[in-house]
Protein backbone atom coordinates (compact mmCIF):
# COMPACT_ATOMS: atom_id res chain seq x y z
CA UNK A 1 0.00 0.00 0.00
CA UNK A 2 1.21 3.18 -0.82
CA UNK A 3 0.02 7.10 -0.36
CA UNK A 4 -1.09 7.31 -4.25
CA UNK A 5 -3.03 4.79 -3.55
CA UNK A 6 -4.54 6.24 -0.62
CA UNK A 7 -5.11 9.35 -2.49
CA UNK A 8 -6.60 7.17 -5.49
CA UNK A 9 -9.42 5.87 -2.76
CA UNK A 10 -9.93 9.46 -1.96
CA UNK A 11 -10.01 11.38 -4.84
CA UNK A 12 -12.34 8.41 -6.48
CA UNK A 13 -15.14 8.98 -3.86
CA UNK A 14 -14.86 12.49 -4.09
CA UNK A 15 -15.36 12.54 -7.44
CA UNK A 16 -18.40 10.74 -7.25
CA UNK A 17 -16.69 7.31 -8.38
CA UNK A 18 -16.13 9.24 -12.11
CA UNK A 19 -12.49 7.83 -12.63
CA UNK A 20 -11.88 10.23 -15.64
CA UNK A 21 -12.11 13.05 -13.06
CA UNK A 22 -9.79 11.23 -10.96
CA UNK A 23 -7.58 10.88 -13.56
CA UNK A 24 -7.52 14.48 -14.36
CA UNK A 25 -7.54 15.61 -10.76
CA UNK A 26 -4.09 13.46 -10.16
CA UNK A 27 -2.45 14.68 -12.83
CA UNK A 28 -2.42 10.77 -14.21
CA UNK A 29 -4.27 8.65 -16.51
CA UNK A 30 -7.31 6.76 -16.25
CA UNK A 31 -5.35 3.44 -16.54
CA UNK A 32 -3.12 4.53 -14.33
CA UNK A 33 -6.13 5.13 -11.71
CA UNK A 34 -7.36 1.76 -12.46
CA UNK A 35 -4.49 -0.05 -12.35
CA UNK A 36 -3.27 1.27 -8.65
CA UNK A 37 -7.00 0.40 -7.36
CA UNK A 38 -6.93 -3.57 -8.77
CA UNK A 39 -3.25 -3.49 -7.08
CA UNK A 40 -4.49 -2.44 -3.35
CA UNK A 41 -7.69 -4.45 -4.15
CA UNK A 42 -5.44 -8.05 -4.78
CA UNK A 43 -3.02 -6.66 -1.51
CA UNK A 44 -6.00 -6.69 0.41
CA UNK A 45 -7.63 -9.57 -0.86
CA UNK A 46 -11.13 -7.48 -1.06
CA UNK A 47 -13.15 -5.68 -3.02
CA UNK A 48 -13.21 -1.83 -2.34
CA UNK A 49 -15.76 -0.72 -4.74
CA UNK A 50 -18.60 -2.00 -5.93
CA UNK A 51 -18.94 -2.20 -9.82
CA UNK A 52 -21.12 -2.30 -12.56
CA UNK A 53 -18.63 -3.47 -15.77
CA UNK A 54 -16.40 -0.79 -15.87
CA UNK A 55 -18.08 1.79 -14.04
CA UNK A 56 -17.43 2.23 -10.22
CA UNK A 57 -21.10 2.38 -8.64
CA UNK A 58 -20.02 3.12 -4.56
CA UNK A 59 -18.13 1.67 -1.92
CA UNK A 60 -18.44 -1.88 -0.70
CA UNK A 61 -18.36 -2.32 2.85
CA UNK A 62 -14.94 -3.14 3.18
CA UNK A 63 -14.30 0.28 1.04
CA UNK A 64 -16.21 2.07 3.59
CA UNK A 65 -14.08 1.28 6.49
CA UNK A 66 -10.95 1.47 4.45
CA UNK A 67 -12.27 4.94 3.29
CA UNK A 68 -11.91 6.32 7.09
CA UNK A 69 -8.52 5.14 7.10
CA UNK A 70 -7.46 6.60 4.33
CA UNK A 71 -8.42 10.19 5.31
CA UNK A 72 -6.47 10.08 8.96
CA UNK A 73 -3.73 8.40 7.14
CA UNK A 74 -3.79 11.44 4.80
CA UNK A 75 -4.42 14.21 7.13
CA UNK A 76 -1.75 12.65 10.14
CA UNK A 77 1.12 12.77 7.02
CA UNK A 78 0.01 15.93 6.10
CA UNK A 79 0.61 16.80 10.19
CA UNK A 80 4.14 15.41 9.64
CA UNK A 81 5.13 17.78 6.80
CA UNK A 82 3.46 20.88 8.78
CA UNK A 83 5.24 19.87 12.28
CA UNK A 84 8.11 19.51 10.54
CA UNK A 85 7.59 23.42 8.75
CA UNK A 86 6.77 24.68 12.38
CA UNK A 87 10.55 23.86 14.00
CA UNK A 88 12.16 24.47 10.45
CA UNK A 89 10.29 27.34 8.48
CA UNK A 90 8.96 28.80 12.05
CA UNK A 91 7.53 32.48 10.31
CA UNK A 92 7.28 30.81 7.25
CA UNK A 93 4.45 28.95 5.24
CA UNK A 94 1.09 29.19 3.72
CA UNK A 95 -1.94 29.65 5.79
CA UNK A 96 -5.00 29.13 3.67
CA UNK A 97 -8.76 30.59 5.22
CA UNK A 98 -11.84 29.36 3.75
CA UNK A 99 -14.38 31.98 4.50
CA UNK A 100 -17.95 33.34 2.98
CA UNK A 101 -17.77 36.50 0.95
CA UNK A 102 -19.34 38.31 4.24
CA UNK A 103 -16.50 37.47 6.74
CA UNK A 104 -13.91 38.11 3.69
CA UNK A 105 -15.59 42.09 2.92
CA UNK A 106 -16.65 42.64 6.17
CA UNK A 107 -15.18 41.26 9.33
CA UNK A 108 -11.73 40.33 8.11
CA UNK A 109 -9.76 43.10 6.57
CA UNK A 110 -8.13 44.58 9.30
CA UNK A 111 -7.43 41.17 10.98
CA UNK A 112 -5.79 40.30 7.54
CA UNK A 113 -4.03 43.66 7.72
CA UNK A 114 -2.14 42.83 11.31
CA UNK A 115 -1.61 39.00 10.46
CA UNK A 116 0.56 40.35 7.31
CA UNK A 117 1.85 42.62 9.52
CA UNK A 118 3.57 40.42 11.79
CA UNK A 119 4.26 37.11 9.39
CA UNK A 120 5.14 38.98 6.27
CA UNK A 121 6.75 35.68 4.84
CA UNK A 122 3.72 33.67 5.39
CA UNK A 123 1.70 33.10 2.39
CA UNK A 124 -1.67 33.98 3.76
CA UNK A 125 -4.59 32.65 1.18
CA UNK A 126 -8.25 33.77 1.40
CA UNK A 127 -10.30 30.93 -0.32
CA UNK A 128 -13.90 32.29 -1.11
CA UNK A 129 -16.02 29.46 -1.04
CA UNK A 130 -20.00 28.51 0.11
CA UNK A 131 -20.70 27.14 3.76
CA UNK A 132 -21.04 23.51 2.42
CA UNK A 133 -17.83 24.22 0.50
CA UNK A 134 -16.06 25.34 3.52
CA UNK A 135 -16.93 22.38 5.15
CA UNK A 136 -15.62 19.95 2.58
CA UNK A 137 -12.48 22.00 2.27
CA UNK A 138 -11.43 21.30 5.31
CA UNK A 139 -12.36 18.07 5.83
CA UNK A 140 -9.82 17.41 3.08
CA UNK A 141 -7.26 19.27 4.74
CA UNK A 142 -7.42 22.02 2.01
CA UNK A 143 -7.93 24.76 4.33
CA UNK A 144 -6.29 25.16 7.78
CA UNK A 145 -9.34 27.52 9.56
CA UNK A 146 -13.24 28.13 8.39
CA UNK A 147 -14.91 31.13 9.10
CA UNK A 148 -19.10 31.38 8.48
CA UNK A 149 -22.34 31.50 9.77
CA UNK A 150 -23.59 28.11 8.96
CA UNK A 151 -22.84 24.48 8.88
CA UNK A 152 -19.79 24.49 10.64
CA UNK A 153 -21.83 23.25 13.71
CA UNK A 154 -23.20 20.65 12.11
CA UNK A 155 -20.23 18.59 11.46
CA UNK A 156 -18.88 16.30 14.05
CA UNK A 157 -15.20 16.43 12.30
CA UNK A 158 -15.25 19.93 13.31
CA UNK A 159 -14.51 21.98 16.34
CA UNK A 160 -15.71 25.80 16.03
CA UNK A 161 -15.80 28.42 18.31
CA UNK A 162 -17.58 32.01 18.40
CA UNK A 163 -15.87 34.55 16.43
CA UNK A 164 -18.50 37.26 16.92
CA UNK A 165 -22.07 37.97 16.95
CA UNK A 166 -24.55 40.13 14.40
CA UNK A 167 -27.96 41.07 13.10
CA UNK A 168 -29.58 41.59 9.90
CA UNK A 169 -31.33 44.85 9.02
CA UNK A 170 -33.43 46.47 6.76
CA UNK A 171 -31.99 48.46 4.02
CA UNK A 172 -34.07 50.94 1.85
CA UNK A 173 -33.77 53.76 -0.62
CA UNK A 174 -33.58 57.18 1.36
CA UNK A 175 -37.10 58.17 0.51
CA UNK A 176 -38.73 55.09 0.88
CA UNK A 177 -42.44 54.68 2.80
CA UNK A 178 -40.70 52.33 5.09
CA UNK A 179 -39.04 54.95 7.08
CA UNK A 180 -41.88 56.92 7.83
CA UNK A 181 -44.08 54.03 9.64
CA UNK A 182 -42.98 51.35 12.39
CA UNK A 183 -40.56 48.51 11.24
CA UNK A 184 -42.80 44.88 11.90
CA UNK A 185 -42.41 42.19 9.80
CA UNK A 186 -45.71 42.98 8.52
CA UNK A 187 -45.03 46.27 7.05
CA UNK A 188 -42.01 44.39 5.91
CA UNK A 189 -43.73 41.77 4.21
CA UNK A 190 -45.67 44.11 2.10
CA UNK A 191 -42.54 45.15 0.02
CA UNK A 192 -40.76 43.30 -2.18
CA UNK A 193 -37.18 41.81 -0.62
CA UNK A 194 -33.80 41.37 -1.85
CA UNK A 195 -32.01 39.13 0.12
CA UNK A 196 -29.47 35.91 0.80
CA UNK A 197 -29.60 33.41 -1.14
CA UNK A 198 -30.76 30.03 0.36
CA UNK A 199 -27.18 28.87 2.72
CA UNK A 200 -26.00 32.10 2.97
CA UNK A 201 -25.16 34.86 5.78
CA UNK A 202 -28.64 33.51 7.70
CA UNK A 203 -30.78 33.01 5.13
CA UNK A 204 -32.68 30.22 7.02
CA UNK A 205 -33.11 32.51 9.87
CA UNK A 206 -34.68 35.24 7.58
CA UNK A 207 -37.44 32.27 6.16
CA UNK A 208 -38.45 30.66 9.31
CA UNK A 209 -39.06 33.85 11.24
CA UNK A 210 -41.40 35.16 8.45
CA UNK A 211 -42.82 31.40 8.58
CA UNK A 212 -43.73 31.65 12.47
CA UNK A 213 -45.42 34.82 11.88
CA UNK A 214 -47.24 33.20 9.16
CA UNK A 215 -45.85 35.78 6.05
CA UNK A 216 -45.13 34.86 3.17
CA UNK A 217 -42.75 37.65 1.70
CA UNK A 218 -41.94 38.51 -2.07
CA UNK A 219 -38.31 37.71 -2.28
CA UNK A 220 -37.79 39.01 -6.03
CA UNK A 221 -34.05 38.39 -5.37
CA UNK A 222 -31.69 36.44 -3.84
CA UNK A 223 -27.78 37.09 -4.10
CA UNK A 224 -24.58 35.69 -2.16
CA UNK A 225 -23.44 38.93 -0.79
CA UNK A 226 -24.61 42.19 0.44
CA UNK A 227 -22.99 44.35 -2.04
CA UNK A 228 -25.17 42.80 -4.94
CA UNK A 229 -28.27 43.69 -2.93
CA UNK A 230 -27.12 46.70 -2.06
CA UNK A 231 -26.67 47.88 -5.68
CA UNK A 232 -30.36 46.29 -6.16
CA UNK A 233 -31.98 48.10 -3.39
CA UNK A 234 -30.47 51.25 -4.67
CA UNK A 235 -32.15 50.51 -8.52
CA UNK A 236 -35.61 50.20 -6.09
CA UNK A 237 -36.08 46.96 -7.28
CA UNK A 238 -36.58 46.35 -3.43
CA UNK A 239 -36.04 46.80 0.35
CA UNK A 240 -32.79 45.01 1.29
CA UNK A 241 -32.47 42.68 4.13
CA UNK A 242 -28.40 42.43 4.76
CA UNK A 243 -25.99 41.46 7.44
CA UNK A 244 -25.30 44.65 10.01
CA UNK A 245 -22.00 44.68 9.26
CA UNK A 246 -22.58 45.35 5.67
CA UNK A 247 -23.78 48.59 5.62
CA UNK A 248 -21.65 51.89 6.02
CA UNK A 249 -23.37 55.32 5.82
CA UNK A 250 -20.13 56.88 4.65
CA UNK A 251 -20.36 54.31 1.60
CA UNK A 252 -23.22 53.66 0.89
CA UNK A 253 -25.12 56.73 0.40
CA UNK A 254 -27.83 55.10 -2.14
CA UNK A 255 -29.20 53.43 0.72
CA UNK A 256 -30.35 53.45 4.51
CA UNK A 257 -30.76 51.48 7.28
CA UNK A 258 -34.74 51.84 8.06
CA UNK A 259 -34.64 52.32 11.92
CA UNK A 260 -36.66 49.68 14.11
CA UNK A 261 -35.68 46.46 16.27
CA UNK A 262 -33.66 43.77 15.02
CA UNK A 263 -36.36 41.09 13.43
CA UNK A 264 -34.39 38.44 12.60
CA UNK A 265 -33.03 37.80 15.68
CA UNK A 266 -28.82 37.45 16.56
CA UNK A 267 -26.61 35.02 14.69
CA UNK A 268 -22.96 33.90 15.64
CA UNK A 269 -20.46 33.49 13.30
CA UNK A 270 -18.10 30.81 14.04
CA UNK A 271 -14.04 29.78 13.61
CA UNK A 272 -13.73 25.89 12.48
CA UNK A 273 -11.00 23.41 12.41
CA UNK A 274 -11.26 20.25 11.55
CA UNK A 275 -10.26 17.82 14.77
CA UNK A 276 -6.72 16.45 14.34
CA UNK A 277 -5.29 19.18 12.06
CA UNK A 278 -2.17 19.94 13.03
CA UNK A 279 -1.97 23.92 13.38
CA UNK A 280 1.09 26.05 12.99
CA UNK A 281 1.97 28.94 15.59
CA UNK A 282 0.98 31.56 13.12
CA UNK A 283 -2.79 29.80 12.80
CA UNK A 284 -2.91 30.32 16.03
CA UNK A 285 -2.15 34.14 16.22
CA UNK A 286 -4.65 34.43 13.06
CA UNK A 287 -7.32 32.88 15.26
CA UNK A 288 -5.98 35.39 18.40
CA UNK A 289 -6.74 38.38 16.11
CA UNK A 290 -9.79 37.28 15.48
CA UNK A 291 -11.07 36.65 18.94
CA UNK A 292 -8.54 37.85 21.57
CA UNK A 293 -10.56 34.95 23.73
CA UNK A 294 -8.86 32.10 21.72
CA UNK A 295 -5.64 32.22 22.45
CA UNK A 296 -3.29 29.49 21.16
CA UNK A 297 -3.77 27.41 24.69
CA UNK A 298 -7.58 27.49 24.82
CA UNK A 299 -8.10 26.57 21.42
CA UNK A 300 -5.67 23.81 22.10
CA UNK A 301 -7.93 22.60 24.73
CA UNK A 302 -10.26 22.28 22.51
CA UNK A 303 -9.39 20.34 20.15
CA UNK A 304 -7.29 17.95 22.50
CA UNK A 305 -8.52 14.27 23.02
CA UNK A 306 -9.96 14.25 26.41
CA UNK A 307 -12.29 17.22 25.26
CA UNK A 308 -13.72 14.96 22.96
CA UNK A 309 -14.62 12.22 25.16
Amino acid sequence: MNFQQLRIIRETVRQGFNLTEVANALFTSQSGVSKHIKDLEDELGVELFIRKGKRFLGLTDPGKELLTIVERMLLDAGNIKRLAQQFSLRDEGQLTIATTHTQARYALPQVVTEFKRAFPRVHLVLHQASPEELVRLLLAGDADIGIATEAVTEVPELVSFPYYSWHHCVIAPPEHPLHREPLTLDALAEHPIVTYHHGFTGRAKIDNTFAEAGLAPDIVMAALDADVIKTYVELELGVGIVASMAVDPRRDAGVKVVDGPPLFGQQTSRIAIRRGHYLRSYAYRFIELCAPALNEQSVRQALSPATQE
